[in-house]
């Protein structure tokens, strides 16, 4: 019994040992935020947490996601694959195929303890070959509740459910968190950026081109950074539990969001607006010259790599389907890489609300200088049909504004950018351009840059080169009272989405 006892203790204390030697993580995922944060200049969002992660860390200044949307964006992060080589998880709201594992499952799998919090993949159904629900992000912490500062904003307690978790960690095992808030997603409460944040309006020192400056849209900006501020202060006792525990030094910390903001011409689009994002990576004990300022492009592709090396194990043993990206351990430990200058974007069907169903395919290749988008359905309105209310794009104060001034004004330029239908081919120079507002799609550079795009996407099996790209709009929309929204609500049927102001419906279809 002694020996069995000695055994016992002795495998317990290697399994220990072992598990000291990987790092913990910790992955902060925002819903719907851009790169607005004070660590890169902007002044109306204070994000001190995501600035000393950056400080300590590292500051990725081109980090995008290849869908700008959150269930096919947090698909690419799962399993290292850009959307269109998912299958149904290009798609929003979707049945995830069962044939692509996520990092999350893998490190399960290899004996990681796997939590989370509110927001893991989704929205949509993901389950395994033999129908059960899949964990996809590990085991749900959600009991802690809190009062939030605005009703719009979720009262989950974010932080004390992480320390829960901690709390039920095993000693001997390796741990990874999914931090998911579900801010700054919408609604917001009008004006409380000012009224209970402190803002000001003058505060924002610059409003993008396609956006009219005004008190309504420098409002719904600042009620979008109180949001994001909501989900930093969250962190930031994430990081304090670590460092009360002993735990800092050895944790991967990695922050960043889903993608862009929920505004008209971001959110549910392909773009520099709608896919760049904030991201930051702290590791004491992995990251070589802490403070420094990275200028390459990274994709979320990159990420299941990344974290598959962090946790010392070979891609080859986790079962997960071949990865496009490629891992940012290198750039970690401030070795030469081959530096990528650029990423692929795209998009399928974000959200419904167009005849049968259809989605918005785009496809693009973005550039420290330039952007090439082609639009493979031109025809179709990009943010939705109007007649249905624009559904390609949340409610808010910006997106009823626009189209309140284009019904004064159908020559409202604010509107045609972001809601009008646009042609198969958009360039912009990005330098001369910086908010994309004028197309010069005739530019020799528009070529070079698709035969590039088009090259990198047939090598990645892209269904939209060999034309079955119609695949996308055939998948099953995983929300059964969907299935055929257009359709039944031009019949007249009682059907109500609840992410649109039922204002924003043109009351017959635009010309």
């Amino acid at each position: 019994m002694k020996i069995v006892a000695f055994i016992l203790s002795s495998f317990i204390a290697l399994n220990s040992a072992f598990a000291a030697d990987r790092p913990n993580i910790l992955f902060a995922i925002a819903d719907d935020w851009g790169p607005h944060a004070s660590a890169y200049g902007t002044a109306w969002v204070k994000t001190p947490n995501f600035d000393r992660v950056a400080k300590e860390g590292l500051l990725f200044n081109h980090a995008y996601t290849p869908n700008a949307k959150c269930a096919p964006s947090r698909a690419c992060i799962l399993t290292g694959r850009n959307s269109w080589q998912l299958k149904e998880a290009a798609n929003h709201i979707c049945y995830f195929p069962p044939e692509f594992k996520g990092w999350g499952e893998a490190l399960s799998e290899k004996g990681w303890n796997v939590g989370h919090t509110t927001k893991g993949w989704g929205p949509g159904v993901a389950l395994d070959a033999n129908g059960k629900p899949r964990k996809m992000t590990g085991t749900a912490y959600n009991k802690r509740k809190a009062t939030p500062p605005t009703p719009e904003i979720l009262g989950a307690d974010y932080a004390e459910n992480f320390n829960d978790f901690l709390k039920a960690a095993p000693a001997d095992k390796p741990w990874c968190f999914w931090y998911g808030a579900v801010e700054p997603h919408r609604g917001y409460e009008f004006g409380s950026g000012v009224k209970k944040g402190g803002k000001k309006l003058t505060d924002i020192d610059h409003v993008p081109a396609y956006w009219p400056d005004n008190d309504v849209v420098r409002n719904d900006l600042l009620d979008y950074a109180f949001e994001v501020e909501h989900f930093d202060r969250h962190l930031g006792r994430m990081i304090a539990e670590l460092e009360k525990r002993g735990l800092l030094d050895n944790t991967l910390i990695i922050v960043t969001a889903d993608h862009g903001m929920p505004f008209p011409r971001s959110k549910g689009n392909a773009n520099v607006q709608a896919n760049h994002v904030p991201f930051a990576a702290m590791w004491k004990k992995g990251i070589t010259k802490p403070g420094r300022v990275i200028d390459d492009f990274i994709s979320f592709i990159d990420l299941a790599p990344t974290l598959i090396e962090v946790a010392d194990l070979k891609w080859s043993d986790t079962g997960m389907a071949e990865s496009s990206g490629f891992s940012l351990i290198d750039i970690f430990a401030n070795k030469p890489v081959h530096s990528r200058d650029h990423v692929l974007i795209g998009k399928e069907r974000t959200d419904i609300g167009r005849p049968n169903d259809g989605g918005y395919p785009i496809r693009a290749i973005v550039k420290h200088d330039s952007v090439f988008i082609e639009n493979f359905e031109p025809t179709r309105w990009p943010g939705g049909n109007p007649e249905t209310g624009y559904m390609d794009c949340d409610a808010g104060a910006t997106k009823t504004f626009l189209i309140d001034a284009h019904r004064k004004n159908p020559a409202d330029p604010f509107w045609q950018l972001c809601f009008g239908l646009r042609p198969a081919t958009e360039f912009y120079d990005l330098k001369a351009d910086p908010d994309f507002v004028k197309n010069i799609s005739t530019d020799p550079r528009a070529t070079a840059m698709r035969d590039q795009l088009h090259t990198e996407l047939k090598q990645q099996g892209d269904p939209r080169m060999n034309g079955k790209g119609d695949i996308f709009d055939k998948y099953e929309h995983a929300s059964k009272g969907n299935v055929g929204f257009y359709e039944r609500f031009m019949r007249g049927e009682p059907l109500k989405a609840g992410w649109i102001n039922q204002t924003d419906i043109e009351p017959k279809p635009l010309p």
